[in-house]
């Protein structure tokens, strides 16, 4: 391990913390927050990280992905963030339960759940920090509303309320490559209620994710350009209730290693909520989601020509809940209600071959899922001792499955419809032995079903050295967790939070790419892989974290070691380490910040090596980066900002498939200004 000596033993992080506090409730007085129910008492019993506002508007890159990496143990499929990234490909998940193109983590913005019906990834391009109030990462299967997602954890993002949002704020950066990064929000009072309209728009030239010895005519920089607006409203209906309204458009442009290799993703978004926290608590929402995707694939060998163009991917998802809280009393905070969602998508391509630019295929496929769950959850407080348990029982569906193909690999399937049920719970304690000291251990249950894109569709990654196929497989069973942890929460001075978490968790049917063949012709490496069910993913380890405060000073920071086994008896990756699945990950900022004064922070992230493929022969080594970001009021609302991202310029290896290697965001710098009023 390269880095071992610049590696302490533990870089500390945030200490768990909720996500909001209730709503202080004067009869006399309408007080709307843009916020959802205040978190149960049992929260703190799994475990949560929290990154807080002051964290998300100061952050090198100006990206949440990037942010979350605050939390060691959070990784997307790739290293790479969402400028240079195949979007289809940022699935996120925690814990090293396997990379996996698809989420293994429900990630929530206000309660509506994120990930891209058809293929499963998160659109974190269009999830901007300085909309957000918190975010809080809560690692574990997790039960609650739209439960049925959160194998690996849950990652809530809450949008900022109405205190922290100034009447107007603009920004406008310049970097490294010709970059520019443009935002602009305006939120001012609206009789009783909150409004807020914001949008951002990037864009840059990019740089060369080849390395130099590997580029050719046809190689390019990875440009990249993209936007998006969201509108938000809050209006009160009494002095305990209130309406509220989302609105999230989008559109992401890329172009990815090669001339004409370029990718769009783009989505509209639509929520509305009603919160009510009077004596019978609720919470009820619906959402709508339009999305949609295209990908173009050059050959990587002369004449550089379209080898795959997926044109379109529209899918659509629907979705709701409710929840009620009523007023049980003795010490109980009682949570039951239900949720559906359904996940509807598409995907057209066209298939060329590369010598002549003539068409030789074209493929349609796709099909739906619906997934509907009541959930009982229930705390109990017993003076310092909290108890906390919930059940979901889920029904759900696959049907209308199909895939289609004319020309060469002629195909006209169609794939039986599939239903059953999933019941997962979870329980757990926290104990405050006193002020400075608690414990808390939980086990839980949960389950995911495989994705539109794991089920129906398949896709090749061609290049000179190397062309792999991975084959759909329709008959994919759903995802399974169990897992168990405990931990201990430590504050042994006022200013100093630490923690310290050991967990084991199974993930049984764990959908990975499995290797069927692998040969070589004419030099080249020919890979044939297949969506299968693994048999299961053993993960266990330990995770740190930690923050200190020392005056205008504060550190924080995170470590997990990550023990990860694919057990597949018979196979010839039983034993390994799941793909992409590091086994060390560390992270630490320190910030130091004057009341109406500049601040300055800066942040080192460590990864240890992990592995491309499932038989571990490809690897990426292991990389250290540090950002760093200043600010400097001048005046009259204006802040002067200047950002760098990876100073060191660590050469950090993203994708590695048979020696053709992609690399991750070199030494880039920012300087801009700021102004709110």
């Amino acid at each position: 391990m390269k880095y071992a000596a610049a590696l302490p033993i533990i870089l500390l992080a945030f200490p768990s913390a909720a996500l909001g506090q209730p709503a202080q409730i004067d009869p006399a007085k309408i007080i709307v927050t843009g916020a959802g129910l205040p978190l149960p008492p049992g929260t703190p019993a799994y475990g949560s990280v929290v990154i807080d506002r002051d964290r998300l508007l100061n952050s090198a890159s100006g990206r949440i992905e990037n942010i979350l990496g605050d939390v060691a143990g959070f990784q997307q499929f790739r290293r790479s963030d969402s400028r240079s990234a195949n979007p289809s490909a940022q699935g996120a998940t925690l814990r090293a339960l396997g990379g996996n193109a698809s989420s293994r983590t429900l990630v929530l913005l206000d309660g509506v759940p994120m990930a891209d019906p058809f293929f499963g990834y998160i659109p974190f391009s269009a999830l901007v920090p300085d909309r957000l109030s918190v975010v809080r990462v809560t690692r574990g299967g997790g039960v609650g509303p739209f439960g049925a997602g959160a194998v690996a954890g849950t990652i809530e993002l809450a949008s900022a309320t109405r205190d922290q949002l100034p009447v107007f704020a603009a920004s406008a950066l310049y970097g490294s490559r010709d970059a520019t990064e443009l935002s602009a929000s305006f939120s001012p009072d609206l009789g009783g209620g909150l409004v807020s309209l914001s949008g951002r728009w990037d864009r840059g030239d990019g740089f060369h994710t080849v390395p130099e010895d590997q580029r050719g005519a046809a190689t390019v920089p990875a440009a990249y350009d993209g936007w998006s607006a969201n509108l938000r409203a809050a209006a009160p209906l009494s002095a305990t209730s209130e309406v509220q309204f989302r609105a999230t458009i989008f559109r992401d442009e890329r172009t990815l290693r090669f001339r004409g290799a370029d990718s769009v993703s783009e989505g509209q978004d639509a929520s509305i909520r009603y919160v009510s926290r009077g004596r019978w608590q609720l919470d009820a929402l619906a959402y709508v989601q339009a999305r949609n995707f295209s990908n173009i694939v050059i050959s990587s060998s002369p004449p550089f020509r379209k080898s795959l163009d997926q044109r379109n991917t529209p899918s659509t998802g629907l979705g709701g809940k409710i929840e009620l809280r009523p007023p049980v009393g003795g010490g109980h905070m009682l949570r039951v209600g239900a949720d559906s969602r359904l996940s509807s998508g598409d995907m057209f391509e066209d298939a060329y071959n590369a010598m002549t630019g003539l068409a030789s295929a074209h493929r349609h496929a796709g099909g739906k899922q619906v997934t509907a769950g009541l959930f009982a959850e229930d705390d109990w407080t017993l003076g310092d001792l909290v108890l906390t348990g919930g059940v979901r029982a889920d029904r759900w569906t696959i049907r209308d499955g199909f895939f289609r193909a004319a020309g060469l690999g002629a195909a006209d399937n169609r794939f039986p419809d599939r239903s059953g049920w999933e019941v997962s719970g979870r329980a757990g304690a926290l104990y405050r032995i006193s002020d400075a000291v608690a414990l808390r251990g939980a086990a839980y249950t949960g389950f995911r079903l495989p994705t539109l894109n794991e089920l129906y569709r398949p896709f090749v990654i061609a290049s000179a050295a190397s062309m792999v196929t991975t084959r759909a497989n329709p008959a994919l069973e759903n995802e399974k967790l169990k897992g168990v942890e405990a931990g201990i929460d430590l504050a042994p001075m006022p200013n100093v939070r630490l923690a310290a978490t050991a967990f084991y968790n199974r993930l049984d049917n764990a959908v990975g790419n499995v290797t069927i063949s692998s040969t070589v012709t004419g030099g080249r490496a020919i890979v044939v892989r297949e969506r299968q069910n693994i048999d299961r993913i053993v993960a266990k380890g330990v995770e740190l974290t930690a923050s200190a405060d020392a005056g205008a000073f504060r550190l924080s920071a995170s470590y997990a070691y990550s023990h990860s086994r694919v057990h597949a008896p018979g196979e010839d990756f039983d034993g390994l380490s799941p793909a992409q699945s590091p086994r060390h990950a560390a992270s630490a900022t320190l910030a130091w910040r004057r009341a109406q004064g500049p601040e300055l922070s800066a942040t080192m992230r460590y990864v240890s090596k992990q592995y491309e493929d499932d038989l571990q022969s490809d690897v990426l080594p292991d990389a250290l980066t540090v950002d760093a970001v200043a600010r400097f009021p001048i005046g009259h609302g204006a802040t002067i900002i200047a950002r760098g991202e990876n100073l060191l310029d660590e050469r950090v290896v993203t994708r590695n498939a048979g020696g053709s290697i992609d690399l991750g965001t070199p030494r880039t710098l920012w300087l801009g200004l700021m102004v709110t009023g």
